[in-house]
């Protein structure tokens, strides 16, 4: 084979193949057998037709036609092997640019590519701190209004009442009949029919009424409501107050975290420290990847982009299922298209997602990273017990015992990702602090061993065979 490359600005590469003449007419005869074995040839058994016979009868461009399909099937691993390109997905055979002598363009898109520049150099101090009592006593405030009773009360309401409430309006969308809000002391966005509605009933009493105007933005999301001014009665019919448990030894058994108040307390700070440290955690990496992303090169083809937004829009789909909503009411919803939707906002996310995934896949590769598997273990056991406590029966799952099996494997995998992934968080983070200590490899047992681990993993290519 003689193979020309000429690498592309979209970081693909086409390679213009010229085959062996003789190599080509030994796929014909090959298409001609498999042709003859699939059709009937008058005076010839299936398979046993001669070649010249074959070509007569379904003529020489049916035959090289399947005779490249048999050439490309068994030859295109050799081909990227010859040229030594590393594939990134599937290729396509961009034209077939002559028969005498065979010669063949492929367009491959290459696998992304990193260098990661003077990432050592880059310094970025880790200042968390932890949560003040104040903020541990709001969120045992916040679990005391989780285990709250509520009843009806014979006063005004106030904030943090539940309200049953009769609205009417000339606007139909607005109607309804024994409406149960809670009055909150903060907005929410997703208040009906609009952010305060509720706060507009304090100081009300049950039976009483009020009349509420409000003007709805242009932009509002309900068609029938875009910039209209309304007119809404509002009639209280039931005020309920909430009632908060004491904070002693019973409510702490009743939460689960410990058996008395001074256990709850320690367990309420815990989760409130680790909250909060999360939360600074993820926006101090967001902000340290970009930081080592200013120095490096990353190359990667757009169908890396396409293949990374599959993932974002499927777990855009998982989580609007569960509130049974599909993508397609979602869209019109959005008053958008599945087209504009991913261009604007799933291909912009992708992106960021991809170029996270490759820089932190490269300091695993470059600082030499390995799997823990003490760690792997509590991980795996950890998303185990998640599933379980979710009320996942596993004896139950579709499938049977290759079910369970296909299921674990995908939570092993899963479990390394994110064990591999905070291995290369805390490597950088110690980079970006100044306390940089390269990863001790494990030493070899034996011979054997120490052949086993520097040997090259095995190449795909054989699974991305080009498409036509």
């Amino acid at each position: 084979m003689n193979i020309e490359k000429q690498y592309q600005e979209d970081h693909s590469v086409k390679l213009i193949v010229e085959i062996d003449q003789e190599k080509m007419n030994t796929y014909k005869r090959r298409a001609a057998t498999k042709i003859s074995s699939k059709s009937k040839v008058p005076g010839f058994r299936p398979g046993k037709a001669p070649y010249d016979i074959i070509i007569r009868q379904f003529g020489d461009p049916a035959v090289t036609e399947q005779a490249i399909d048999l050439l490309i099937d068994a030859e295109y691993s050799n081909i990227l092997k010859e040229a030594d390109v590393n594939p990134g997905a599937s290729g396509t055979l961009e034209s077939i640019d002559s028969m005498e002598p065979p010669k063949f363009t492929f367009r491959i898109p290459l696998a992304p590519q990193v260098d990661l520049g003077d990432y050592h150099s880059v310094r970025m101090p880790y200042e968390w701190t932890a949560p003040e009592q104040k903020d541990v006593d709001a969120a045992l405030e916040e679990l005391r209004q989780m285990y709250a009773a509520t009843e009806n009360v014979d006063r005004a309401i106030e904030v943090g009442d539940y309200v049953s409430v009769d609205v009417k309006s000339e606007t139909t969308e607005l109607n309804r009949s024994g409406f149960a809000t809670f009055v909150r002391k903060e907005d929410r966005d997703t208040e009906w029919p609009y952010n305060g509605f509720a706060k507009e009933l304090v100081g009300l009493k049950a039976g009483e009424s009020k009349t509420i105007s409000h003007e709805f933005p242009a932009e509002w999301e309900v068609e029938e409501l875009k910039g209209k001014s309304v007119q809404i009665e509002a009639t209280v019919k039931t005020v309920r107050g909430v009632i908060l448990p004491d904070i002693d030894d019973e409510f702490a058994k009743k939460t689960g975290a410990g058996d008395t108040v001074d256990a709850l307390k320690e367990a309420v700070k815990t989760d409130v420290e680790k909250r909060s440290q999360d939360a600074y955690d993820d926006k101090y990496f967001v902000e340290l990847i970009e930081k080592i992303k200013e120095g490096a090169t990353i190359k990667f083809h757009e169908h890396s982009i396409e293949h990374e937004g599959e993932h974002v829009l499927s777990e855009l789909a998982n989580r609007l299922s569960q509130q049974g909503m599909d993508l397609e009411t979602y869209f019109k919803m959005r008053e958008t298209t599945r087209e504009k939707f991913i261009e604007e906002e799933v291909n912009p996310v992708a992106k960021k997602r991809l170029e996270r995934s490759l820089i932190l896949d490269e300091i695993v590769l470059k600082e030499k990273i390995q799997l823990d598997n003490e760690a792997l273990d509590a991980e795996y056991n950890n998303a185990i017990n998640g599933l379980v406590m979710q009320g996942m029966d596993f004896s139950k799952l579709r499938g049977g015992k290759k079910g369970q099996k296909e299921l674990t494997q995908a939570i092993a995998m899963e479990s390394a990702s994110r064990v591999m992934t905070r291995k290369a968080l805390d490597m950088i983070k110690s980079i970006a602090m100044g306390e940089y200590k390269p990863v001790e490899e494990p030493v070899a047992e034996s011979m054997e061993e120490a052949k086993e681990e520097s040997a090259p993993a095995e190449a795909e290519q054989d699974a991305l065979r080009p498409t036509e």
